[in-house]
C-alpha cells in the first residue's frame, strides 16, 4: 500500500496536468526509498522501478505498457498491450493472489540486496537507458525541460552549472 504522502504528491502533479509517468515517479520513488530503507531488497534498479509502476498502476495512474515486449509469446504481449491495469477492472471480478504467493514474493525480495538502488547504480541506469535514445530525443527532452522550468529554475541551474565548471577547472 502507498504512503499517504507519495498517493498525495501524485494527485497534485495529475492536478498540475503532469504527464502519467511524472505521477508514476512519486511511486518509483518510494519503491526506492523502501529498498534503502531496508524494507524488502532488488535485484536490479529495474526491478525497483518496475514494483513502483506496478504501484503506480494499481492506484490509478495510467502509465502505459511497455511498447515492445520482451515476452516470446504473442498472446502474453497481446495481453499486455490491450491490458487495463487493475484500478480499472470492476474490484468484484479481479482475483486476489494467495496468501502464500504474496509471501513468497515479499520473502524473496527480502532476500535481495540493497545495492540496486545505490546512486551509482541507478545512475548508471539512468545513462544506459538515455544511450538508447537518439540525441534529437534527449534535445528535445532538455528544451522541454528548460521551457518549463521557469525564470528563476533556469537561473538557479545556470548558477549551479558554473559552479560545477568552476570547480571542475
Amino acid at each position: 500500500m502507498p504512503e499517504k504522502k507519495t498517493r498525495q504528491a501524485a494527485a497534485k502533479a495529475k492536478r498540475q496536468g503532469k504527464s502519467p509517468s511524472t505521477q508514476a515517479g512519486e511511486y518509483v520513488h518510494e519503491e526506492i526509498e523502501h529498498v534503502r530503507e531496508g524494507k524488502h531488497g532488488a535485484r536490479s534498479p529495474q526491478q525497483a522501478i518496475a514494483i513502483g509502476l506496478s504501484k503506480a498502476r494499481r492506484a490509478g495512474v495510467k502509465v502505459p505498457r511497455k511498447k515492445s515486449s520482451s515476452s516470446k509469446k504473442s498472446s502474453t504481449r497481446k495481453r499486455a498491450s490491450t491490458g487495463k491495469s487493475t484500478s480499472s477492472r470492476k474490484r468484484a471480478t479481479t482475483k486476489r493472489s494467495s496468501a502464500k504467493r504474496a509471501r513468497a514474493s515479499s520473502r524473496a525480495l527480502k532476500r535481495e540486496g540493497k545495492s540496486a538502488t545505490s546512486k551509482r547504480s541507478l545512475s548508471a541506469h539512468a545513462k544506459r537507458a538515455a544511450s538508447k535514445r537518439s540525441s534529437s530525443s534527449r534535445s528535445a527532452a532538455a528544451k522541454k525541460a528548460a521551457r518549463t522550468k521557469g525564470a528563476r529554475g533556469r537561473s538557479a541551474a545556470a548558477k549551479k552549472a558554473a559552479r560545477t565548471r568552476k570547480k571542475a577547472a
